[in-house]
């Protein structure tokens, strides 16, 4: 029997689906930034949305996929700040969801850093963090709270950054450097910079950037802005949908059909019609043309400006501006299916970030150089003991999923193969990763021997397959000091007339600014500020 969300989920095929009727945009790609932008020009302009997907389930990386009795997220795996119902984050989710998304919170002590040094927990109240923090650093004190002093103004300074990209292009261009200044003191330093700037203790470093995976950049490289608005969102503990990552697009999808759009899966776009030097469509790869008022792109700004446009002097011109700006980190990701639910094995719901030792950059650049080198960095995380239905809908079983850095070149020559027809040596490969993913998780979490019943590892090929990014990267563009400086490319509106952008690369990374994107987008398509939102209350 399908569930809610599967039942709300169930899309049309392409091979199934006829157009009827006028469309006022479509939509290249279902992730939350797109169905977000779909679901907004729906209901705030009643405007017909057809969402565009290449894959064979909507939703982008807030998707799940399943195996007999096991089911795990692909890019959900927790999100701060919607646990108080209070909150203004929290609020624009009971907007967006019409009250069905619901948020089950993590466990008091959500991520453990574990390193030889120690193990350190982040726990969800900032002053026991900062207490915390204190007690395991004493002789740090003062510089610990000159940090999260640094983490709260960089955090202030955003707003204007994030506002000027809804902002007409003319009022941009004049307003646009005083709102986007204050925060480009901080996001134009590397993380490592600023915290060298502070002189914190190399453990204490390594503790207070141990997270780097969730951003995709270690210290050295990342920008200060990102890893900031990363560490502030999780201040006050981590939550999970209710019923799972797919309840995003459950949920999201309704207002879209209800205005009469539609998200049709299997649909893969080959080229964005372009005509007199304004987007008025899509090409199908089947070659059917479909047209539209306006285009928005959800597919990255590297897809949208090197591989979607047609050849003109200007999309030369874009897609160089668009190469200069590299591709954030590609990962494995190694799922676990156990013959035993969470509360028999006694699993925490809490992550787990095990990494060799403080210096993140050098573990790193050891690994891509080196594969048989120690991980840099192994993130574990138990989706079925966050999500509080899983039990229910699953019973007797429980899932893990282990993610680690990954070089594109590992896995390259087997780029050009389709799934399943890679060949012996791939498998090989994948299964000598997989095997040392899984004894980290049984050295971390020993309680798991022997009831390992599903084992499944994706490589950045398998990434590159679903979502389309050209080396599998999961966070799109690389969060550098050179992308908050970049301005031109990642804006809702682009600089072709009708053409528009949303998604991660628009913003940041996280579900979370994935679907602020979709709001700026909104935004700039309807000419006014539906970022307001984020400040409106609950009733």
């Amino acid at each position: 029997m399908a569930t809610t969300s599967e039942s709300k989920l169930a899309s049309t095929s392409y091979t199934h689906w006829e157009p009827s009727g006028s469309i006022d945009a479509i939509v290249i790609g279902s992730g939350l930034g797109g169905l977000t932008a779909a679901a907004m020009l729906a209901r705030e302009a009643g405007q017909r949305v057809l969402v565009l997907e290449r894959h064979y389930v909507p939703g982008g990386y807030t998707h799940a996929f399943h195996r007999p009795g096991f089911e795990w997220d692909v890019g959900v795996h927790y999100i701060g700040e919607v646990g108080d119902p209070t909150s203004p984050l929290r609020a624009i989710f009971d907007d967006l969801s019409e009250g069905e998304l619901q948020w089950a919170p993590m466990e008091d002590a959500y991520d453990r850093m574990i390193s030889p040094q120690g193990t350190f927990e982040y726990v969800s109240d900032r002053q026991r963090l900062e207490q915390n923090l204190g007690e395991q650093f004493p002789r740090q004190r003062d510089k610990i709270a000159r940090y999260l002093q640094a983490v709260d103004d960089c955090v202030g300074s955003s707003q204007g950054f994030f506002v000027e990209k809804c902002l007409p292009g003319p009022l941009a261009w004049l307003a646009g450097w005083l709102l986007r200044r204050k925060f480009l003191k901080w996001a134009s330093r590397t993380t490592a910079e600023v915290l060298s700037s502070l002189e914190l203790d190399p453990d204490l470093r390594g503790v207070l950037t141990g997270r780097w995976l969730d951003y995709g950049l270690p210290p050295g490289q990342s920008s200060f802005g990102i890893h900031a608005i990363v560490d502030r969102h999780y201040q006050r503990g981590g939550n999970y949908p209710v019923g799972g990552a797919s309840r995003f697009a459950a949920t999201l999808i309704p207002s879209i059909r209800r205005a009469g759009g539609e998200v049709v899966i299997r649909a893969p776009v080959r080229q964005i019609l372009v005509e007199r030097g304004r987007a008025t469509g899509v090409v199908m790869e089947d070659g059917r043309e479909l047209r539209a008022r306006r285009v928005i792109s959800n597919a990255g700004v590297h897809n949208t400006y090197l591989r979607l446009l047609p050849d003109s002097e200007q999309a030369q011109s874009l897609a160089a501006r668009a190469r200069v700006l590299a591709p954030s980190i590609p990962y494995m990701n190694l799922y676990l299916g156990l013959d035993a639910d969470d509360r028999q094995l006694e699993l925490p719901n809490g992550n787990l970030w095990v990494y060799p030792g403080p210096d993140h950059d050098n573990n790193l650049a050891a690994f891509l150089a080196d594969s048989q080198a120690p991980f840099p960095l192994v993130y574990i995380s138990f989706p079925s003991g966050k999500e509080p239905t899983f039990a229910e809908r699953h019973p007797g079983h429980a899932t893990m999923q282990a993610l680690c850095p990954a070089a594109y070149d590992w896995f390259k020559p087997w780029e050009q193969l389709g799934s399943g027809r890679r060949g012996e040596q791939y498998e090989q490969l994948k299964e000598q990763f997989a095997e040392r993913l899984r004894e980290t998780v049984e050295r971390q979490v020993p309680q798991v021997r022997g009831h390992i019943q599903h084992i499944e590892l994706s490589t950045p090929l398998t990434n590159r397959h679903f979502v389309g990014y050209a080396v599998g990267e999961p966070y799109g563009l690389a969060h550098t000091p050179q992308r908050f400086l970049e301005r031109r490319l990642l804006r809702p509106q682009s600089p072709i007339r009708g053409l528009y952008l949303t998604g991660q690369d628009v913003t940041t990374i996280s579900v979370v600014c994935a679907m602020i994107s979709g709001l700026a987008c909104a935004s700039a398509i309807l000419g006014r500020n539906l970022m307001t939102k984020l400040a409106k209350q609950p009733k």
